[in-house]
């Protein structure tokens, strides 16, 4: 039986996050209550095949607990301060799930409640919660009701679900803490500038590195006319993060040094970092973990009319459109890339769309259309989960190398 696990950042309104989700289901596609076996399997394998560590990136996780699950002591596994106990309300009318959920809080975890009902009977459990989860997805006027009782309470708010601007606007009216949903996975800080190379520079470097065999005296040419990246490129490379006996003195020397596969991430992370050094963080993992799962699965496609470089390109460029807050379709005109990704990016139309329709599926975890796409393309589903965990550490780690780097710039 196939499982899959995928983590959702829950961030706040300037898309830093607290933690990310664990979602997780088993080939039958459970969309009800969590139930013991599924959730066991997953817990197992979050554990089992891969460093949670790496894969939160040092965040919290949010993990859904049974019952069963709880009365093992499962979430003991975990650190007090790796892990929020999350429960669905239906535990919180049992008194045996209540002792032990208690039991839990005086051990030093938090504890999160999901689709909380505001009824006398929750009442005597609300000393020991501190997060409700609240869904968006509706228009249901109680939530409003239940996200002010709530904060009456001192609870911190998270709405989740929310896949619409106007959810998300429903909830930030409605003074939630925390959010989570697709649309706030991409969403844009209000603040965002810019850099002036995006137009010209970023892209044309974006399109050098990644091609198949990449003219490493063309990405010099371009670095060396623009001189906020060569200024750039040479304090990154100069920095202690490389720890070099003799500094680079010339963009051919740090290209060498940092390499090719690093040079693309770092091209794109600096082209959306703004003034004062701060970056719309989620946003740019997001492109990064696109570009890598593409790059990772069209190998296993049959009869893809993308090269694994192309697919790169094709999740890197996803998010363009949020980053440089202009309509995909206008970015994409401007860009010598195929037809295929395009039609792909915008449409979700031909087998690139298909590949780009899985990807985004998988993100959402929606298994069933995953599923289905995995099998029109021939990606064999035992290894989507495991090829996912990979490109997640991968990411963490090309993030961190990247973004420290300069903090220690000599």
């Amino acid at each position: 039986m196939d499982s899959y696990i995928v983590r959702q950042a829950i961030v706040n309104e300037n898309q830093k996050a607290l933690g990310y989700e664990i979602l997780y289901t088993d080939s039958q596609y459970n969309t009800g209550h969590t139930d013991d076996s599924t959730a066991a399997n997953a817990i197992e394998n979050f554990l089992s095949t891969m460093d949670s560590e790496k894969f939160l990136d040092g965040k919290i996780a949010f993990l859904t607990f049974t019952h069963n699950l709880l009365e093992r002591n499962i979430p003991k596994m975990f650190a007090t301060n790796k892990l929020i106990i999350q429960i669905e309300d239906s535990l919180i009318t049992n008194p045996m799930s209540q002792a032990l959920i208690t039991k839990f809080k005086q051990s030093g975890y938090k504890i999160a409640v999901i689709d909380f009902e505001f009824a006398p009977r929750f009442f005597g459990i609300l000393d020991i919660v501190d997060y409700i989860k609240v869904n968006f997805s509706s228009n249901d006027p109680s939530i409003e009701n239940i996200v002010n009782i709530g904060k009456s309470f001192g609870k911190k708010i998270i709405g989740y679900k929310i896949e619409t601007q106007e959810q998300y606007e429903r909830a930030q009216k409605l003074g939630c803490s925390y959010f989570q949903g697709s649309y706030v996975s991409e969403k844009m800080p209000s603040t965002i500038k810019s850099m002036s190379h995006i137009q010209s520079n970023f892209f044309l470097l974006m399109l050098a590195v990644t091609k198949d065999e990449p003219d490493i005296d063309e990405i010099e040419s371009i670095i060396s006319r623009d001189v906020s990246l060569t200024y750039s490129l040479l304090r990154l490379v100069n920095s202690a993060y490389f720890a070099l006996r003799n500094r680079a003195r010339s963009v051919k020397q740090a290209l060498v040094i940092l390499g090719l596969g690093q040079l693309k991430q770092w091209i794109y992370l600096l082209s959306f970092k703004q003034d004062d050094g701060s970056m719309p963080d989620e946003l740019i993992k997001i492109s990064f973990l696109r570009a890598t799962f593409a790059a990772e699965l069209v190998e296993f496609a049959n009869n893809m009319p993308i090269s694994r470089s192309e697919a790169y390109l094709m999740g890197m460029f996803s998010t363009l459109g949020k980053l440089m807050q202009m309509p995909l379709e206008e970015v994409l005109t401007k860009l010598p890339i195929s037809d295929e990704i395009k039609d792909g990016l915008l449409h979700q139309t031909g087998k690139a769309g298909l590949l780009y329709k899985l990807i985004i599926s998988y993100e959402k975890a929606d298994w069933s259309t995953m599923s289905k796409a995995a099998a029109e393309l021939g990606i064999p589903q035992a290894m989507i989960a495991q090829k996912y965990f990979e490109c997640v550490e991968n990411v963490n780690a090309i993030w961190n190398g990247l973004t420290q780097p300069n903090n220690n710039a000599v």
